[in-house]
């Protein structure tokens, strides 16, 4: 049997829904494990009241907590009003992490390896931060695309260079996660089938492959490393783009 690497990206479509044409809202693997992150996130929020002394999966959580208040902290403030936004920055960490996780365990599926996710994502906060500068400095907020202390002469070049790398920040935090969160599921994938046709294949190639199932076992364990990992990354560079609204330079 001939196994095809690319099938653990195809989107499925579980409850076809059509209610106006061609317009497709159906019910998909992706809709299933979007919705499953959700739930679980709603889950976490309703944890039992926190012992004293924690429990392995209390400090798991503090830990997570006390990382992302910090990244709010360093990047954002320390007021009240900037604080406010560790809410959110919080649930995109939890998000995506539990999403970048699904792909590891077999017949699931990663929602994040898919740019129109990942995109989606990434242009609904360049949005908002837009948003959040414009309420916060009104048209002020268009002097971040001239530098201070730069030369009136350069103020064109400046202003275009400035307005494109803005914009290219709803592009590049998607396609960043998406593409890395890809090639490591297909790496996985691919190195994971290898292994297998060696187990199957009896005799000494068998016992050859306890080479390649620890190599396997340590893939493992790094994608898991490269799932949170990703999810930080978003998450940082998030902070970045707030911070730019919010405490304009």
């Amino acid at each position: 049997m001939v196994l095809n690497h690319f099938d653990q990206f195809e989107i499925i479509r579980i409850i076809p829904f059509h209610p106006f044409g061609n317009l497709d809202i159906s019910i998909t693997n992706s809709t299933i494990f979007m919705a499953t992150a959700v739930g679980s996130i709603y889950a976490l929020s309703k944890f039992e009241k926190g012992y004293i002394v924690p429990t392995r999966w209390q400090s798991v959580l503090e830990i997570v907590y006390e990382t992302i208040h910090n990244m709010i902290k360093e990047n954002i403030g320390t007021t009240s009003d900037k604080t406010r936004f560790f809410p959110i920055v919080l649930v995109i960490f939890l998000f995506l992490a539990l999403m970048n996780m699904f792909g590891l365990v077999p017949y699931t599926f990663t929602p994040t390896s898919h740019i129109v996710v990942t995109f989606g994502l990434s242009l609904s906060i360049f949005i908002a931060c837009t948003i959040i500068g414009f309420n916060t400095y009104k048209l002020d907020f268009f002097a971040m695309f001239m530098p201070a202390g730069a030369p009136l002469w350069l103020a064109p070049f400046l202003v275009i260079i400035e307005f494109i790398s803005h914009g290219a920040k709803a592009i590049s935090l998607g396609v960043r996660l998406a593409a890395n969160i890809t090639a490591g599921h297909l790496l996985f994938a691919i190195l994971s089938g290898f292994t297998w046709n060696m187990i199957t294949a009896g005799g000494l190639i068998t016992i050859v492959s306890i080479f390649p199932l620890f190599i396997v076992l340590f893939i493992t364990v790094l994608e898991m490393a490269v799932a949170l990992i990703q999810a930080y990354v978003f998450c940082l560079l998030t902070t970045i783009y707030i911070n730019d609204s919010v405490n304009l330079h």
